[in-house]
């Protein structure tokens, strides 16, 4: 029977994607020589940029400032602004970024029929308290009872640490816990690799490595989602092959 639901944060409960997209479209607003930049091209560069940064970022290469910092000097430069706008154009990014964080749509309606029948974890990559003040703003704090973040344990998904401290956490073991996310190395092989039963949430409809994983497009429904969950939870665990790679 599985009794735990673990679940990656950014862009699987909480909607990343699109509040980096509304915050760069208001930021650009507010800067004449970005007001007619093509926000299509602008935001598919800071993407890049920011899944480039963050992983080195993780490594211990770069500080959090610095890394917004880089990440818009060489957003920037196509546009002819100088390292200090930049790091203004940034600075005001990042505040936009804050007041308009919001999660997936059905994430917090999900958390609150899964709580009575599951112990829930998120599993994340990133700093502890920039995700605990993440949940708190999304109004999802209540129904999580255990945090994991990369920072804490030392190492991010998909290292097994991760997962295995989640376990040990929810006093859970594989074979009675889900992993929900949307990045298929982290949150679906590194699920794999220790023997939990991962759901991929592939909201864009890339094609799976491995066609066996279960897969979400939305979190809604949250009654069929949840009849979801016990479907996956009564099959065998996907085997882990060749073609198991990123997509």
């Amino acid at each position: 029977m599985v009794t735990t639901v673990l679940f990656d944060l950014d862009d699987t409960l909480f909607d990343h994607l699109g509040t980096a997209r509304a915050a760069l479209a208001a930021t650009c607003a507010e800067h004449p020589a970005l007001q007619q930049a093509d926000q299509a091209v602008l935001s598919a560069r800071y993407g890049e940029l920011l899944e480039e940064l963050h992983l080195q970022q993780l490594a211990g290469r770069y500080t959090v400032v610095e890394a917004r910092q880089l990440r818009f000097e060489r957003l920037l430069a196509p546009y002819g602004l100088d390292q200090a706008v930049a790091h203004q154009v940034g600075s005001s990014h990042y505040d936009h970024y804050q007041q308009l964080r919001r999660p997936l749509a059905g994430a917090q309606a999900l958390l609150q029929v899964l709580r009575p029948q599951y112990r829930i974890g998120i599993v994340t990559n990133n700093r502890l308290a920039e995700q605990q003040d993440k949940l708190q703003h999304l109004g999802l704090a209540g129904y999580v009872d255990a945090l994991i973040t990369s920072e804490e344990v030392g190492v991010p998904k998909p290292d097994s640490r991760m997962f295995t401290v989640a376990l040990e956490r929810l006093g859970a073991t594989p074979a009675t816990t889900l992993m929900v996310g949307d990045n298929w190395v982290a949150d679906v092989l590194g699920a794999l690799a220790v023997g939990i039963r991962p759901i991929w949430l592939n909201r864009t409809g890339q094609l799976a490595p491995l066609a066996q994983v279960p897969q979400l497009t939305s979190l809604e429904p949250a009654s069929a989602v949840l009849s979801y969950f016990a479907h996956v939870a009564a099959q065998p665990l996907p085997a882990v092959g060749s073609a198991a790679t990123l997509p």
